[in-house]
C-alpha cells in the first residue's frame, strides 16, 4: 500500500513537471518549421526507468498538459505518440533491468528508443502534413526537408539528449535509494 501511494505521488509529480517544462523552459531550439524544447521528455524517461504503467501515465498526463496549454493539435498528437516509446522502453527495461548498468547497452537502448520516438512523431506529422493542416513553413521547405530530415533526425538527437539528462537524474535517485523505495530493481 505504501509503495502504491509513493508511485502514485511520483507519477503525479512527474506529470506536473511534464506540463510545466514545455510552458516555461527557456531553452528552445527552433529549426523552422519545428521547435524542440530541451528536457521536455525527461520526465517520461524517468518514469520509464520505474515502470511501464508509470511511463504510460506520465506520457498521457503530459499530453493532456499540451492540450490544456493550448498548443497546436499536431503537437498534442505528437505528445500522445510518446505513449508508444515510453511503454515499449519501460517494458524492455523491466525485462532487461541490467541494461542500465552497461554504458554501451544503455546508449544503444537510448538510440533505439529515439528511433521509435522519431517514427511515432513522423507518423503523426506526416498525417497532418498530407491532410493539408500544417503551417505554411512546413510546405515551403518540402516534406523531405521539414519532416524527414529536420523532424526525424532532430527528434532522434533531442530524444537522446533528454535521455541522458534523465539518466543523470536516475543515477542520483539510485544513489539516494529513492528508486529502491519505488520497487525498481537495477
Amino acid at each position: 500500500m505504501k509503495q502504491t501511494s509513493l508511485r502514485l505521488t511520483v507519477s503525479a509529480l512527474l506529470i506536473a513537471a511534464g506540463i510545466i517544462i514545455p510552458m516555461f523552459m527557456p531553452i528552445k531550439i527552433m529549426v523552422e518549421p519545428v521547435s524542440f524544447t530541451l528536457a521536455s521528455h525527461v520526465v517520461i524517461f524517468i518514469a520509464m526507468f520505474i515502470s511501464p504503467g508509470m511511463a504510460v501515465a506520465v506520457a498521457l498526463g503530459t499530453t493532456v498538459g499540451f492540450f490544456l496549454g493550448g498548443f497546436p493539435i499536431v503537437i498534442v498528437f505528437r505528445a500522445a505518440s510518446h505513449v508508444v516509446f515510453a511503454f515499449l522502453g519501460a517494458l524492455y527495461l523491466q525485462k532487461y533491468n541490467q541494461t542500465v548498468n552497461s554504458p554501451v547497452r544503455l546508449r544503444v537502448f537510448s538510440f533505439v528508443v529515439a528511433v521509435i520516438h522519431s517514427i511515432c512523431e513522423l507518423s503523426v506529422v506526416t498525417f497532418f502534413y498530407f491532410s493539408g493542416s500544417m503551417s505554411g513553413s512546413y510546405y515551403q521547405q518540402g516534406f523531405v526537408m521539414s519532416i524527414l530530415l529536420v523532424l526525424g533526425i532532430g527528434t532522434i538527437v533531442h530524444s537522446m539528449v533528454d535521455f541522458e539528462i534523465a539518466n543523470i537524474v536516475r543515477l542520483a535517485l539510485q544513489k539516494q535509494g529513492a528508486l529502491q523505495k519505488l520497487g525498481v530493481r537495477h
